[in-house]
């Protein structure tokens, strides 16, 4: 299938959602009107706006819609589904509430449990990450929300993904909330292995992005994550030549299961 056109009414989606949360991120006056969701993680009204625009304009696709902030769909029906777009209208949300700029809106497109189409818009850089099987993957900066070039302009304008650049250290990249013991051993083992290494911390999807665009080597993430977490980064590194696996570093990452909670992983 040639993804062209559904990954450009995902950009839209993303970049216009983005413009949405920044319009929030900076009011002055704005109340972010947090709330507690069942597992105590944060949402908040940009969280809220970002689904609405998003579940609206992929809703022109054939394809059915799993996003954190949708309601909750039993795995009988989600079963059935082949191909859907998995969402994370807004990715960091706890980077958001700090105000540190470390948040993004992803969209993905599944396929047999495989990510084929990954977007990753970050707000306040205003950089794009797009990415799809048939197209390859790209960084865009700079992004100008008011205006809507077509997907050739925008692979015109963008880097194509990895970006070759030359490491004197093993770069590693890490969570900047959620760093655990194992995630600390893992780390001083590739330490202990010879080569120098350099330790990046970041939030949200960006650390996946950091791996596919050829800045880290490696991602090791030893905690909790979600199928919509990652489902957009996995997509984008599957098209610029990494991939995300489980703690085996041979099986990738598969969405749409019964459980949507992913198991820990590597990017590399």
């Amino acid at each position: 299938m040639n993804y062209a056109n559904y990954l450009y009414i995902a950009i839209r989606a993303a970049v216009d959602a983005g413009k949405s949360i920044m319009d929030i991120y900076t009011d002055p006056e704005a109340d972010f009107e947090i709330e507690r969701k069942a597992d105590n993680s944060p949402l908040t009204r940009a969280d809220k706006a970002a689904h609405h625009l998003i579940a609206n304009a992929l809703s022109v696709t054939p394809y059915p819609l799993l996003s954190e902030e949708g309601s909750e769909i039993p795995y009988e029906e989600r079963a059935k589904w082949e191909t859907l777009w998995i969402v994370d209208p807004l990715d960091g949300t706890k980077e958001f509430i700090k105000k540190n700029g470390e948040f993004t809106v992803n969209i993905a497109l599944v396929a047999k449990g495989v990510p084929v189409l990954g977007v990753i818009y970050v707000p306040v850089r205003r950089e794009l990450y797009f990415a799809a099987d048939t197209e390859g993957a790209y960084k865009l900066k700079d992004v100008d929300c008011s205006n809507q070039p077509s997907i050739d302009e925008l692979k015109q304008k963008a880097v194509r993904l990895p970006i070759p650049l030359a490491h004197q250290s093993i770069v590693v990249v890490a969570s900047r909330s959620h760093q655990t013991e194992e995630t600390t051993a893992f780390i001083e083992n590739l330490r202990k292995q010879g080569k120098p290494l350099t330790l990046i911390s970041s939030g949200s999807s960006l650390k996946i992005c950091l791996v596919a665009e050829g800045s880290a080597d490696i991602y090791p993430r030893f905690a909790p994550t979600m199928e919509w977490d990652t489902a957009a980064g996995h997509a984008i590194a599957r098209a610029a030549g990494c991939n995300i696996y489980h703690i085996d570093e041979k099986t990738p990452l598969s969405y749409n299961k019964k459980d949507l909670h992913n198991p820990w992983f590597i990017v590399k």
